[in-house]
Formats: C-alpha cells, structure tokens, sequence
C-alpha cells in the first residue's frame, strides 16, 4: 500500500489541472445567472453557444418565452421583439447522457431534431420528457446553473401574457464568458 501512495499522489496533481469547464454569466434585468459548461458532453452546442456569446449576439435579447414550473426560454429575439439573426444550426447532442433537470441549460428547436441555432432554455423544474434516448431525439442539455437559480425562479413567475411571452420584457443585458476551457 506504501508503494501506491507516491501513484495515487501524482493522480491527484494531475486532476488539479484539469481543464475546467467554460463558465459564462447571463446578466439580466432580473439579476445573474452563472452557468457551466460542459464541452466534453456537448462539444457541438457548446462551440455554437459560445460563437454567439464571443461575438455578443446575445446583448439586448428577451426571455420570450416563460413557462412557471417548466422553463425560461431566450436569446432569439431582441428588444423589440424582432428575430434575432442565426448562425447555421447544430446537430443535436441530445443522446450525451444529460438529463432535462431543474437549473439545467439546454437548447431549444423545432420539430426537426437539428434545428437548434441560438435560443436556449433554462429547466425550472426536471423536465425528463425533454430528453433524448435510444429511439427519440429530445433537447440537449449543455450546461447548468451553478449561481443564480434565485434569479431563474424571479423570472419564471413574472405575469404573461398570448404565448406566454412576458407582459413586462426581461432582457439578457448581455452573456460573457468568464472563464474559457484551457486547451
């Protein structure tokens, strides 16, 4: 056992280093919300997410779409409303062993599997009918919540109105990147 120690040692350096997980902050009207990344489970989402965050195509967008016990969906439209301009959509990562759970980011998209371009959605509650499996594409989950679920829980109960759009517009001020995954 004594001759494992210096092994188990050197393992335990090593994890240190590994490289973390990007983290970004969503800053709303309503307050942050500070998600991780995770590009090892959803590398393709995470690239496109990240693509728009880096060249602030999420400055001035809405929550659009609020759901209480459900979930909050943005990024698509800006103040005023109007459609905010895509990249081309990503395949769907769905089947990454992620779950669909409260505080969990995922993407959303159309009735065709890989249509997911920018908007995302955050879980307010475990939402396990969302998720992929065997021989059913679902939604991707490529992050979660690590700050700010308070913050999600504010925007989640704002009053709405037709297509549960919010009466009073809750914007994302912006979306930065934080810390960057280290090559």
């Amino acid at each position: 056992m004594k001759q494992l120690l210096p092994f188990f040692m050197l393992v335990l350096s090593f994890s240190a280093f590994a490289a973390p997980n990007p983290i970004v902050v969503i800053d709303t009207s309503k307050g942050n919300i500070i998600v991780e990344l995770y590009p090892q489970q959803a590398p393709k989402t995470v690239a496109n997410f990240l693509a728009y965050v880096k060249k602030d195509h999420y400055e001035k967008t809405l929550f659009h779409r609020v759901i209480k016990d459900f979930m909050i969906q943005g990024g698509g439209f800006n103040e005023s409303g109007r459609r905010a301009e895509t990249l081309p959509a990503v395949e769907n990562e769905s089947k990454n062993g992620l779950s669909n759970t409260r505080g969990t980011i995922a993407m959303a998209r159309t009735g065709n599997p890989h249509s997911a371009t920018r908007q995302f959605f955050i879980n307010h509650k475990d939402n396990l009918h969302l998720d992929g499996s065997a021989n059913k594409w679902g939604y991707t989950v490529f992050g979660k919540v690590i700050s700010g679920m308070q913050v999600v829980d504010k925007i989640a109960v704002v009053q709405t109105v037709f297509q549960n759009k919010p009466l009073d517009n809750v914007l994302i001020n912006s979306i930065t990147l934080e810390k960057e995954l280290i090559d």
